[in-house]
């Protein structure tokens, strides 16, 4: 299935879209299998495990592309990327959603922010004028390839221009055409709740930890109203406390921590397709090869 046309499709029904982060196709895999019906691909994750760099805007839409286009080919539900700022003017942001689109991902966000841009739970962050901002949101609409894929428009208003501004940038990117509108970092619950009432749109919530806004459970955020909740942090955040638990564990004890029950070589393999290329190994195999 075409799978901008599925992420619309889930959009559709009742409930809350919850899409955890991944950085690369294990995070990818493990999304999949455990149940989540969408991947998202983290910025963040993507810049610090593809050069081992800061969420500062340092790589390039290809690299990024290419991050996003191998864990789209690593799972069978949709994936929803970070386009960043477009990677220039709204000419660039046309040529980017195409890129996004001829790799298979279904929807990207773009944002406000000037470039190079940052995290959007860091500070001194800096906006480019509304304008300029709905000019790429109407381009990147517009200009589609395919009219399924999912287009969101992301604010980084409130935390340079104030609360009032950043829905005033939403429900602006709502009328210039976006599917879904992310007003980051929100800085309290009574905003977290006010954004799906203001705003004309369906809406997304980053629930990032140790970042800006206070944490909700999914349950909250759905009855808040919210359409779409992306977790970019939680498994990166998770894999580096696990590697430090685990190599502070080796240099303490020499020896290695306990294996978790089950989790042989060969389990961790079949969780990626072991079984399957085993099989067209004994369909394929030529006598010489045994």
């Amino acid at each position: 299935m075409n799978r901008s046309f599925e992420l619309r499709s889930l959009l559709s029904q009742q409930g809350l879209i919850v899409a955890p982060g991944a950085y690369d196709c294990i995070t990818a895999k493990v999304i999949e299998q455990a149940g989540f019906p969408a991947v998202y691909m983290t910025g963040a994750g993507t810049s610090m495990s593809l050069a081992g760099l800061p969420d500062y805007g340092l790589l390039t839409m290809t690299e990024m592309v290419q991050n996003a286009a191998r864990i789209a080919g690593a799972v069978n539900i949709p994936v929803i990327a970070d386009a960043d700022t477009g990677y220039g003017n709204e000419l660039n942001v046309i040529r980017a959603v195409r890129e996004y689109e001829k790799h298979g991902i279904a929807g990207v966000h773009i944002e406000d922010q000037s470039f190079p841009k940052k995290c959007g739970h860091l500070d001194n962050k800096q906006v480019v004028g509304i304008e300029n901002f709905l000019a790429k949101i109407r381009a990147a609409v517009h200009e589609r390839l395919d009219p399924s894929f999912v287009v969101i428009a992301r604010t980084d208003a409130r935390a340079v221009l104030g609360f009032e501004e950043a829905i005033r940038r939403a429900n602006a990117a709502a009328d210039a055409g976006a599917d879904l509108i992310f007003v980051e970092a929100p800085q309290s619950v009574d905003e977290i709740r006010d954004i799906p009432r203001r705003v004309h749109a369906p809406c997304v919530l980053n629930l990032a930890q140790g970042g800006k806004t206070p944490m909700i459970s999914l349950d909250d955020a759905e009855g808040c109203g919210f359409k779409l909740a992306i977790l970019p942090g939680l498994l990166v955040t998770t894999v580096m406390a696990a590697c430090d638990d685990a190599l502070a564990h080796v240099r303490k004890t020499g020896t290695l921590p306990p294996l978790r029950e089950g989790f042989t070589i060969r389990e961790k393999f079949r969780r990626f397709g072991a079984d399957v290329w085993d099989q067209l190994a004994a369909q394929y195999a030529s006598p010489e090869n045994g």
